[in-house]
C-alpha cells in the first residue's frame, strides 16, 4: 500500500491529512495498526513520525492534542504542542553521568512514567502542565504483570547504567562462564538477595534476564562495603570487578543516580511555589487558626508588608496527599475524628480553598489518608467524595506519583516537578543503615536523596503495596525533576542534590496519640515557599504566636 493510499484509507475513517502528512518518515502498515482504535482529527508529518516507533499510543488524549495542534497553527501557543510530541516520541537518549565523553544527554526512554497524559491550565500569571498522571490498565493481573514490571524497570535503568565508561562494555550474566578467572569484566543486576557473611564481607546476588550471580563486597575496602551495606532488595545496579569460579569479585559499584552535569534551572520571571501536605481535614488535631493564617497570606492579608508581599507572588500551592483525615485509617481513629464524613471533609478543605485567590493553581495529589485504594500508583481523587474540591476552578488534581510543569513561559521550559505522597519514606528511614544511623526520618531529605540515586521511588519488593504494569514501572524516576516534592512523615526539610530540590512538606496537626506511638514528632503550620526565579526555598512559620515568620 502506498503513501497516497494510507491517505485515503484515513480519509475514509474520517481522519484529515495535513499535505505534509507525505513527507514523514514513517512504516504505513505499522501507522493503520497504530490508528485503528484511536481517532486523531489530522495526520500530519510530526505525528507521523513522532509515533512510528510506538507500540500503542491508545491512552493518547487526541482532543487535548487537536487543541493544542490548531493552538500552534494559530501562532498563540507551541508550548503544548511540543509537550505533547516529547511525550508520544520518547525517543530521548540517556542523560550524561560522571565520566562520559559528553557533557550533557537527554533522557533515556520514559517507560516508567507511561501512560501519556498532556493536561494545561494557564492564566496570565502562572502555567501549569500536567505531564504524567498514571492511568490504569484495566484487567486482572497475573504473573506475567509482575514479570514485565520488573523487566522495563530493569531494561530503562540498565539503559542509563549502560552509558558509564566503566560499565559500556558490560555483558549479560549468562556470559560470565566463558570469562577465565581473574579476568575484569562488569555486570548490571537487579539485586535479589544479600547477606554478610562469617568473615565480614557483603555477598550479594544480582540477577538480569540470562541468570544469577553471587558478588563479594570484601571487608578489605571500607567504603565498597558501606554501599553494599545500604544496597536494597529489587534495586538495579552496575558492578565491575574480576571474574571467579561461579563468583564476581567486585571493585566497584554504580548506581542510576542524577547526572553531575544536571542544570539548575532558574526562572527569568518572578514567582513563588508553595507546598503542604497532611492538612488533614477533619481531625481533631487540626489547627484551623494556623492554617486560616496561611490562606490569608496566600491573599496578602497577614505579616507584615514584606510577608504579605510575597505571599501575593505565589502562582502554585501544592498538596501533596492527605487533604483530609480520612475514615478507618488506623485503629481508635474515630475518637481522633471532628468530621467523621469524608464527602463532608473534602467539603470543608474546600471551605478553605475557596477563600485562595483564583489565579494560584491548586495542585492536589491523593495519600494514604485520602479514600483511595492504598496501592501505588494511587489514582486522581474520587469524584465521589472529592465533588467540592473538583468545583474550584483553580485546583488540578494529579496521580499520585505525578510530574507538573510550572511556569513555563515563551522562552523558558519551565520547572518539572515530581509529586510523591511518600508512602516508602518510611520504610528506608528503617532499612537502610546509614539513613537510619543519621536520623532516620527525622532527617528524610537523606531518604529523598537515596530514591532519587536509585532512580526509582520504591524499589523494594513488599516495601509498599503496588499495582504491577505490564507497560513499565511507574515508580520509576525516569524523567529528572527540577523539584522532588513529598510529604508523609510531618516534617519540613530542603535540600539541594545535584541541582534538584528536594522538600518534603510537615503537616497542620498536632501530635496524636497514634503518632506518638508510632514515634512521629510532627512539624505543623510549616509552609517551604519556593522562589522559581532564584531556586531558594524559605520556610514560613505559621505555628501558634510565630506570625507568618520566615525561618
Amino acid at each position: 500500500m502506498d503513501k497516497q493510499q494510507i491517505v485515503n484509507y484515513f480519509i475514509e475513517r474520517g481522519i484529515l491529512v495535513s499535505p505534509d502528512f507525505l513527507e514523514g518518515d514513517f512504516n504505513e502498515e505499522k501507522l493503520i495498526e497504530l490508528f485503528k482504535e484511536s481517532n486523531p482529527l489530522v495526520l500530519n508529518k510530526d505525528l507521523a513520525t513522532m509515533v512510528k516507533d510506538k507500540e500503542s499510543v491508545d491512552s493518547v488524549n487526541w482532543d487535548d492534542f487537536d487543541k493544542a495542534r490548531v493552538d500552534k497553527e494559530r501562532g498563540k501557543e507551541q508550548r503544548v504542542y511540543d509537550t505533547f510530541l516529547q511525550l508520544l516520541s520518547y525517543a530521548e537518549e540517556v542523560e550524561s553521568e560522571a565520566g562520559l565523553e559528553k557533557d550533557s544527554e537527554k533522557e533515556a526512554e520514559p517507560i516508567g512514567m507511561n501512560a501519556v497524559t498532556v493536561k494545561e491550565t494557564s492564566t496570565r500569571e502562572g502555567n501549569v502542565v500536567v505531564l504524567f498522571n498514571y492511568q490504569d490498565k484495566v484487567g486482572k493481573k497475573e504473573v506475567k504483570d509482575f514479570v514485565a514490571h520488573f523487566r522495563s524497570r530493569y531494561e530503562f535503568l540498565k539503559r542509563i547504567l549502560v552509558k558509564r565508561t566503566e560499565l559500556q562494555d558490560s555483558i549479560s550474566i549468562g556470559k560470565l562462564k566463558g570469562k577465565k578467572e581473574g579476568e575484569r569484566l562488569s555486570i548490571i543486576g537487579l539485586v535479589v538477595e544479600k547477606r554478610k557473611t562469617k568473615n565480614g564481607h557483603w555477598m550479594v546476588e544480582l540477577e538480569d534476564p540470562t541468570g544469577r550471580i553471587n558478588v563479594l563486597f570484601s571487608i578489605k575496602n571500607k567504603t565498597l562495603l558501606e554501599a553494599a551495606e545500604d544496597l536494597v532488595l529489587d534495586e538495579v545496579i552496575g558492578v565491575s570487578g574480576s571474574s571467579g569460579k561461579d563468583i564476581v569479585f567486585s571493585n566497584d559499584v554504580y548506581f542510576p543516580d542524577i547526572p553531575i552535569s544536571h542544570e539548575l534551572k532558574k526562572a527569568p520571571e518572578e514567582g513563588h511555589a508553595a507546598f503542604i501536605s497532611d492538612v488533614q481535614i477533619g481531625s481533631s488535631h487540626f489547627l484551623p487558626e494556623d492554617f486560616l493564617k496561611f490562606v490569608k497570606w496566600l491573599r496578602g492579608e497577614y505579616g507584615d508588608e514584606e510577608q504579605r508581599e510575597n505571599g501575593r507572588k505565589v502562582k502554585y500551592l501544592f498538596i501533596v496527599g492527605d487533604g483530609v483525615e480520612g475514615v478507618g485509617i488506623y485503629p481508635g481513629q474515630e475518637k481522633d475524628l471532628l468530621i467523621e464524613d469524608a464527602c463532608e471533609q473534602y467539603t470543608e478543605l474546600a471551605r478553605y480553598l475557596k477563600m485562595v485567590p483564583t489565579d494560584v493553581k491548586i495542585i492536589i495529589c491523593g495519600g494514604n489518608h485520602d479514600p483511595l485504594r492504598i496501592a501505588e500508583p494511587q489514582p486522581l481523587l474520587d469524584k465521589k467524595y472529592a465533588a467540592a474540591l473538583y468545583e474550584l476552578p483553580n485546583v488540578i488534581m494529579v496521580t499520585n506519583p505525578s510530574v507538573v510543569n510550572i511556569h513555563s513561559s515563551e522562552n523558558f521550559q519551565g520547572f518539572n516537578i515530581l509529586v510523591y505522597h511518600g508512602w516508602s519514606l518510611i520504610y528506608y528511614s528503617d532499612a537502610v543503615n546509614s539513613l537510619r544511623v543519621k536520623g532516620g526520618m527525622d532527617q528524610v531529605q537523606l531518604i529523598m536523596e537515596f530514591l532519587l540515586k536509585k532512580r526509582h521511588l520504591c524499589p523494594t519488593h513488599t516495601a509498599n503495596l503496588y499495582v504491577p504494569d505490564s507497560r513499565g514501572d511507574p515508580l520509576v524516576i525516569d524523567r529528572i525533576p527540577d523539584v522532588f516534592v513529598t510529604g508523609h512523615v510531618h516534617r519540613v526539610r530542603v535540600s539541594n542534590y545535584r541541582n534538584v530540590t528536594n522538600i518534603n512538606c510537615g503537616c497542620w496537626t498536632s501530635q496524636s496519640e497514634n503518632e506518638e506511638k508510632r514515634g512521629i514528632v510532627p512539624e505543623p503550620a510549616k509552609v517551604p515557599v519556593l522562589n522559581l526565579m532564584t531556586r531558594k526555598v524559605r520556610v514560613m512559620n505559621f505555628f501558634g504566636g510565630e506570625d507568618g515568620r520566615g525561618e
